[in-house]
This record gives structure tokens, sequence and C-alpha cells, in this order.
């Protein structure tokens, strides 16, 4: 069985592959599509599953922050879909407001990773069984043993923490520099591959409820 672990980057998705006896090959791939070729499981660092107004949001998302006390905002609020179809920040937070709660525009630069899972997911349903949820420091808080990872990072010390918790858990980092990657967009691949395994393994936590389905039928969890 292989599974994978994807976090978006410039150049599209960073996407960590382990195979048997744990071997890990990173590279960069320019659509969800192709990073999910050959996989039984993919973990993504990207929303699945939109509710129709901001408020009160994914149930699942509020689980997330109550988990990572002092790293919640990285937990980011996840789009309305009627926001998420703008292409202005203006006009996306201008709407987003009149629904409930406004839309920072390091959200709206997500947009069309979010726009590209969306579609990808909706396209396909066999997909549902292949691509899952996740979060990276909801996987570095389970390798840290409940506690999140309160470095930066992006900072050396934050980097470095995050690297050597992959290390003592299997996951060592095969490689640090990708053409159109950062070097923690790589970090964050991983870590979520680790999730994939954890779900491919029937032991990874899910949070919300195991039926929550937006409109179209995706499911809104976070799994780690």
């Amino acid at each position: 069985m292989i599974v994978g672990g994807a976090d978006g980057c410039r150049a599209g998705w960073v996407i960590c592959r382990r195979y048997a006896l744990g071997i890990l090959e990173v590279a960069v791939v320019r659509t969800l599509a192709e990073a999910c070729e050959g996989l039984s499981i993919l973990a993504i660092d990207m929303p699945i599953g939109l509710v129709d107004t901001p408020r009160p949001g994914r149930a699942c998302e509020r689980e997330a922050r109550a988990l990572l006390p002092g790293k919640a905002s990285s937990v980011f609020p996840t789009p309305c879909r009627p926001a998420l179809a703008c292409t202005a920040h203006a006009e996306a937070n201008t709407l987003s407001k009149t629904l409930g709660v406004g839309i920072n525009r390091q959200t709206f630069h997500l947009f069309p990773k979010m726009r590209e899972v969306d579609a990808l997911m909706r396209s396909d349903r066999e997909l549902h069984r292949v691509v899952h949820e996740a979060h990276p420091e909801l996987a570095f808080a389970r390798m840290n043993g409940g506690r999140p990872v309160l470095s930066k990072k992006r900072q050396p010390d934050g980097y470095a923490e995050r690297r050597a918790l992959l290390a003592r858990h299997g996951f060592d980092t095969p490689v640090e520099r990708l053409s159109g990657a950062a070097r923690d967009d790589i970090l964050d691949a991983i870590a979520v591959c680790r999730t994939a395994t954890l779900i491919a393994a029937g032991t990874a936590t899910r949070l919300g409820a195991a039926d929550e389905r937006d409109r179209h039928g995706l499911p809104m969890n976070i799994w780690f």
C-alpha cells in the first residue's frame, strides 16, 4: 500500500509518498489530481467540504482549534461556498461579511487551491475514500504527545523541532529543498503523510461527525 501527504506550495503541491518499508519520496507536482495517482490514501493540508454561511463554520475546525492551545490561529477559517467563487479579495470579503464574518487576505490567497480541491472532489466520488483533510500542526501535536509545537515552523528552531519529531516517528526528511516549494511545505507534507499512514491503519483520530457533509456530499472532517 502506498500512502501520501500533500501540502500546497508556490508551484502546485508538495507530495510525500510513503512506500513499503517506510521509504519516502518527496516531489512537487502541478495538480492535486497528479498527487492522487497510485495512492490508497492521501492526506492533504487543505479544506474539504464547505459550509454555505461562515457562522458557525465547520465543527471540525472548532474542535481542531480547541486541541491546539497557543497554536489555534494555524487553523485558518474556511470560507463559505458563495465567497469561494469570488476572484477579488474585496468582493469575497464584502460577500462573506453580509453572511456573517469577513475573510482575511491570507485565507483569500488559498482560494485557488481550495477551488481545485473542491472541483476534484466533486467530480470523482471515488476520491472520497482516498483523499482526507488533515492538518500539519495536529499531526505534529500528536507526535509530541498531544502537546502543540509552539515554535514557528519558518524559524530555524521551529523547523529543527518538527524535523526531529518526524525522525523520531520514522519519517526522516529525505530532502530539504525543492524548486517551487518552501522547506516548511516539505515538512508539512511529510507530517500529513504520517497522518495518512494512521488513516490506512485505522488508528487516526477524526474531528467532526462521521456523517458531516456539505450540500455537495463532501465530508467535513479533519484527521490526525
